[in-house]
């Protein structure tokens, strides 16, 4: 019988992370310092965990989006973490989105899957164009409800998320009932059900998902249950756990990157 406690505790898991996600909080800061054409803290929702950030290759704003979503388990981090992890797509000509989001057990996860819909509606009332949605662990799972939100009933293009690149992403989540990452979602078998993207109709687009390959049985399961459900692909990358795959966003010239780029829209 699967220990979902303990296939779902990364930080047990990886006792080194204390010094790889103060290595985030360095690196970010240190990114978005040196940037000339960022847009900080775009106010996209009423409180003030809903803005963004928002990296332009230039001083123009005609470059395809992608949205990178952070992770902490729906109830942690923020996108001041993250800047860095846009530096390979802009690289690339690609600006980079990172949005953070009102935390679990302040909302509920519906209403937080909500606030970032209302994130990609504010960019395509800037921009105008379809998003390539990313994201790390429960950023992954959010991704994936972008691919699959009835955009035209917001009166919003069809086809607006495309495609999706989840890292160590989660979709069948029944299973985090069972442990203590549920004391703040506060789920129940419904709602687990409802917001799982495993379970939902293909929504067309493409989708990649990628996990590491030392991350566990159950966030491979994850990964290869998504791609097989929805008609995409998905990968694991050796020599990578949890905390340490999302880094290849920073490196334009890793096969994360590349892949990301031949998903944009």
């Amino acid at each position: 019988m699967t220990d979902n406690e303990a296939e779902y505790n990364n930080r047990a898991k990886v006792p080194e992370h204390p010094a790889i996600m103060a290595g985030w909080a360095r690196d970010a800061a240190a990114f978005r310092a040196a940037q000339a054409h960022a847009e900080l803290d775009l106010s996209y929702g009423p409180t003030p965990r809903q803005a963004m950030d928002l990296f332009w290759p230039g001083a123009t704003h005609d470059a395809p989006i992608a949205l990178f979503i952070h992770g902490g388990y729906w109830q942690a981090l923020d996108k001041s973490m993250f800047s860095h992890l846009a530096r390979g797509l802009l690289a690339h000509g690609v600006a980079v989105a990172v949005p953070s989001y009102d935390l679990c057990p302040q909302v509920t996860l519906t209403e937080l899957t909500e606030q970032l819909r209302d994130a990609v509606a504010f960019l395509h009332r800037r921009h105008a164009r379809r998003l390539l949605a990313t994201g790390h662990s429960a950023g992954g799972h959010l991704a994936a409800m972008l691919m699959a939100t009835d955009w035209p009933a917001r009166g919003l293009p069809a086809d607006l998320v495309p495609a999706g690149l989840p890292i160590s992403g989660l979709f069948d989540l029944p299973p985090l009932m069972r442990t203590s990452v549920n004391a703040a979602l506060r789920l129940d078998e419904a709602e687990a059900r409802r917001l799982s993207p495993m379970f939902m109709p293909h929504p067309g687009g493409r989708i990649h998902a990628i996990v590491g390959a030392d991350e566990g049985a159950e966030y491979l399961r994850q990964s290869r249950g998504i791609a097989e459900a929805w008609g995409g692909t998905w990968e694991a990358l050796p020599g990578h756990n949890h905390f340490t795959i999302v880094g290849q966003l920073a490196d334009p010239g890793s096969a994360m990157v590349r892949k990301a780029r031949d998903l944009l829209p």
